[in-house]
């Protein structure tokens, strides 16, 4: 089993069809879960799973919904950011998360692999997005 970091191939095709709409105040709800390191998931993953999603104090299957949702551009590279996500008062281990759409059908958006085991006890467990700019948001279109 890994989790392999990805922009998941089944949302980049849905661009194409208009499924997703990134519109902060009018557009989908997305939502992050976290995972174990046992995860299977990566590029080919196309919907959210509760197979080894995480399970602890503080944590809710389907993980927390995501906010501040603001697409931009820069030169020639488009790109989305989220506030960072967080767990309060969470007793949790996870190695990974999954972007996915609540809105249409729980449709995975990205992987995201933290490399190794991250862990709160009875603690707040954040997920800190990079920067939001053409460089280093964490999903962006070039």
């Amino acid at each position: 089993m890994s989790i392999v970091q990805a922009v998941c191939t089944s949302f980049k095709k849905e661009l194409f069809t208009g499924t997703h709409n990134f519109t902060a105040d009018t557009g989908d709800t997305f939502k992050m879960a976290l995972y174990t390191s046992d995860a299977s998931l990566g590029a080919s993953t196309t919907a959210y799973t509760t197979t080894e999603e995480v399970v602890g104090t503080g944590y809710t299957a389907g993980g927390t919904t995501l906010t501040n949702i603001t697409p931009s551009s820069s030169g020639t590279t488009a790109y989305i950011d989220f506030d960072n996500a967080t767990w309060p008062s969470s007793t949790i281990t996870a190695r990974g998360a999954l972007i996915y759409n609540s809105s249409q059908s729980n449709k995975a958006v990205a992987v995201i692999d933290f490399g190794t085991d991250k862990a709160s006890s009875s603690s707040t467990f954040t997920v800190s997005f990079p920067v939001a700019d053409s460089s280093t948001a964490i999903i962006k279109i070039k």
